[in-house]
């Protein structure tokens, strides 16, 4: 009974079977979105208008069809392919494997018809023959007149790796998704932050004790004045705060440091530093008016102590400048960083454009496990190449009986096995 239990969890339907569950499973998180507010699920999936005409935000969140990747019965998939694939390598790829290496010497001629390709030569010089096969570097077996040869025995070895590798993904996708954690920070240049707006964690994650400093955050522009790139100096710091590790990020290229990755996501214009005629530096709030596609920041300063009279500052970029309006929309002019602007009564300067960066950090502790398993994976592609073929001969008074086997290549192996046996 346990035998026959090992064998169904080895047996190829039950691994496919297990594969199409986990193919739906990634279908309902592809569709579904995941890790998002409740709020996000009541908005898109209301109970008075069910899509599909029964799911909802209730039932989204009774069976965590919101964050499908770390459910107990998605994880509970994962486990048994990986279990079915071992127990194939360990009772099917292994023994099979084993079995290639033993000498299988043909002892009648009747065993010879059950190969793709055979013949019988009448009068061929049998060392000959061996000598041939010798030359196209079969490892050779002889008992008297009986030969059994073969060669590509390592592409034998392509399955077995493509379990391995296979084993190896899904181990790494186990550890980042119990371990692994995702977060979202929103900080102004020169502040330090720790990790704190957490957006999704595993069941076993740690969020680690990490001390971070933007030391600044800028952007460039191309000749058509559209953003190029999009720049953050960071700074690790230790519990005395003290600089362990300074790096400049931007986007697809994040910095790392103890295996916890910062990526360069967002950015954001927090406020204007004026400087009056008194040298008194004042900071502004600014307030977006824009969408992810076209920012727009405003802000309004006032020029009399009663507060009732001011300009518009408008700033759509991060060039340096801001656009200056007057109470009924009419454009004054562009002020400068470090430049004055004269108002009625007053005189002001810009000194800074406080901005923002947003920083998506995360942490995936199986992602080396998982290019591991890739790289195997992509070996046992090269090595799947390589045929592994099979030579019997039995010579029988002035009879000599040869044939032969292949995995692939059916078409080049039936010219080398004519050209052994060519006069």
């Amino acid at each position: 009974m346990r035998q026959r239990f090992f064998r169904s969890l080895a047996d190829l339907r039950f691994a496919i079977g297990i594969l199409l569950l986990i193919a739906c499973f990634s279908i309902i998180g592809t569709v579904i979105e995941q890790d998002q507010p409740i709020e996000v699920y009541k908005l898109n999936y209301p109970l008075s208008n069910r899509v599909f005409g029964f799911l909802s935000w209730d039932i989204i969140l009774k069976f965590g069809f919101d964050h499908v990747y770390k459910t107990w019965w998605f994880l509970t998939s994962i486990l048994l392919f990986g279990i079915s694939l071992l127990t194939c390598s360990v009772l099917q790829q292994l023994p099979s494997l084993k079995i290639s290496r033993r000498c299988q010497f043909f002892r009648t001629s009747q065993q010879f018809k059950r190969l793709k390709i055979s013949t019988k030569l009448t009068n061929f010089n049998f060392y000959k023959l061996l000598f041939k096969i010798k030359e196209k570097k079969y490892s050779v077996f002889q008992q008297k007149n009986i030969i059994y040869a073969y060669k590509g025995l390592v592409g034998r070895l392509a399955p077995i790796v493509v379990h391995f590798s296979m084993i190896l993904i899904l181990i790494g996708t186990l550890i980042g998704s119990v371990n692994g954690f995702k977060a979202q920070e929103i900080i102004p240049k020169t502040e330090s932050f720790h990790i704190q707006n957490i957006l999704n964690t595993g069941q076993l994650t740690v969020i680690p004790k990490v001390s971070t400093r933007v030391n600044d955050f800028w952007i460039t522009y191309t000749k058509q004045r559209t953003v190029n790139q999009f720049y953050s100096d960071l700074s690790i710091l230790n519990v005395d705060g003290n600089e362990i590790k300074r790096e400049t990020i931007f986007v697809n290229s994040p910095a790392r440091y103890q295996g916890i990755s910062y990526y360069q996501t967002d950015w954001n214009l927090v406020g204007l530093r004026i400087q009056n005629q008194n040298r008194d530096a004042l900071e502004y709030p600014l307030i977006n008016l824009g969408n992810a596609q076209s920012k727009v920041w405003i802000t309004w300063i006032p020029n009399n102590l009663k507060l009732n009279e001011g300009n518009i500052f408008l700033i759509d970029n991060l060039q340096g400048y801001c656009s200056i309006y007057n109470q009924s929309g009419q454009f004054i002019g562009n002020l400068e960083t470090n430049e004055q602007f004269q108002e009625e009564i007053s005189q002001i300067s810009l000194i800074d454009i406080l901005t923002s960066t947003g920083l998506q950090i995360k942490t995936d502790p199986g992602i080396p496990i998982i290019y591991t398993g890739f790289f195997f994976l992509m070996f046992s592609t090269l090595i799947s190449y390589i045929t592994y073929s099979q030579i019997w001969i039995i010579k029988k008074n002035q009879n000599t009986f040869i044939g032969g086997n292949t995995t692939r290549a059916l078409f080049d192996f039936e010219i080398e096995f004519f050209n052994l046996i060519k006069v």
